[in-house]
């Protein structure tokens, strides 16, 4: 719809819901024509950027909604599939012509919908997982670096992979070593690309059918060493604090403990908890991956968190990086939510 300011200016062009607190996603800042030209335009350039990346896999995001000025519209490759979410009212009636353009500029062998985010529902529209263009196995096959993943697109969480941490994967196998943690581990990103560095790898997550895609998934990539365990992260930390458990490396890479504004302070000790426990299970000198993608708490707030858990723990910490989403999931200035994750590298001092 036309979007017009003080004596009928036109301010741009944008998708309107009448369910969502998001009424207008500003589409054009004119009154350019929005037509499948366009559309085209908009596609072509968001994938032409993803090609100048020099992405060393073959999944990654090729369009992330506003930071692309495509607001509301996921597109996530894996290998010849893309998986593709139309998350406002606006977009979603979109879906046929997105289809044939993503086909046609892609040359994909199979494009599926996966609409079944919750935030469909404040858009008033339905959940549906459904082959739109070709056809999509029960397993994709990908490559994250030197690490392969059987990935189920049609199910697993998100798309299929958490595809922002991959250059975060990177960067912590640079410094992991020794004995390794991998709290919330889902398919085992960070504990496979960590393991070669690594003398023996533990990965824990609360989902039984996570637990055994990590084991399928280190079989499939030769490392013996890594044994994955069903359990839930937080009884498992004080356990093992408790045991007098020792590592060099942990990663805390949780889901999103602040869905809305309500659970932020819930969602801070939380944190808080999680990291004070992988700060007492790791070695004077050994490597702290900790993670938050909620976009309710900021970067400063989760450092601020992470601090008080050293001091709670009597630990003394530097920061050696603070990263971000990787850059296939770029950020737009001025709207903060399309900056949500957060990834301290941290060393234990003493």
């Amino acid at each position: 719809m036309t979007v017009r300011g003080a004596r009928d200016r036109v301010l741009g062009q944008a998708f309107f819901s009448d369910r969502s607190q998001i009424a207008l996603r500003m589409v054009t800042r004119d009154d350019r024509p929005v037509d499948e030209a366009f559309w085209r335009a908009r596609l072509e350039a968001a994938i032409g950027f993803r090609s100048t990346l020099g992405i060393d896999a073959t999944a990654c995001r090729l369009v992330h909604g506003e930071a692309d000025l495509l607001p509301s519209i996921i597109v996530d490759r894996y290998g010849d599939v893309l998986v593709v979410q139309t998350l406002s009212q606006g977009s979603d009636q979109l879906l046929p012509v997105l289809t044939r353009l993503l086909a046609e500029l892609t040359g994909a062998t199979g494009i599926i919908e996966r609409n079944d985010p919750r935030v469909r529902q404040l858009e008033g529209l339905e959940s549906r997982v459904s082959v739109v263009h070709g056809e999509v196995p029960a397993r994709v096959a990908v490559r994250e670096g030197p690490v392969e993943y059987d990935v189920d697109v049609h199910g697993g969480q998100k798309t299929g992979l958490f595809l922002d941490q991959r250059e975060n994967h990177a960067a912590a196998a640079g410094y992991a070593r020794g004995r390794l943690l991998d709290a919330f581990s889902y398919h085992g990103g960070f504990a496979l690309a960590l393991a070669a560095a690594c003398s023996s790898v533990e990965a824990l997550d609360v989902s039984a059918d996570a637990v055994a895609t990590i084991a399928s998934n280190a079989l499939k990539n030769r490392l013996p060493h890594v044994q994955a365990r069903e359990a839930n992260a937080f009884d498992e930390l004080r356990r093992l604090e408790k045991a007098g458990a020792r590592y060099e490396t942990v990663v805390l890479d949780p889901p999103a403990f602040a869905k809305n504004k309500a659970s932020v302070e819930k969602a801070l000790s939380g944190y808080k908890d999680i990291n004070l426990r992988a700060l007492r299970l790791l070695e004077p000198g050994g490597f702290l991956v900790t993670c938050s993608c909620s976009h309710h708490v900021d970067e400063d707030t989760f450092a601020e968190v992470v601090h008080a858990a050293a001091a709670d723990a009597g630990s003394l910490v530097s920061v050696v990086e603070q990263r971000t989403q990787g850059r296939d999931h770029p950020v737009l200035l001025g709207v903060p939510e399309t900056k949500y994750l957060k990834c301290l590298i941290l060393r234990k001092l003493a």
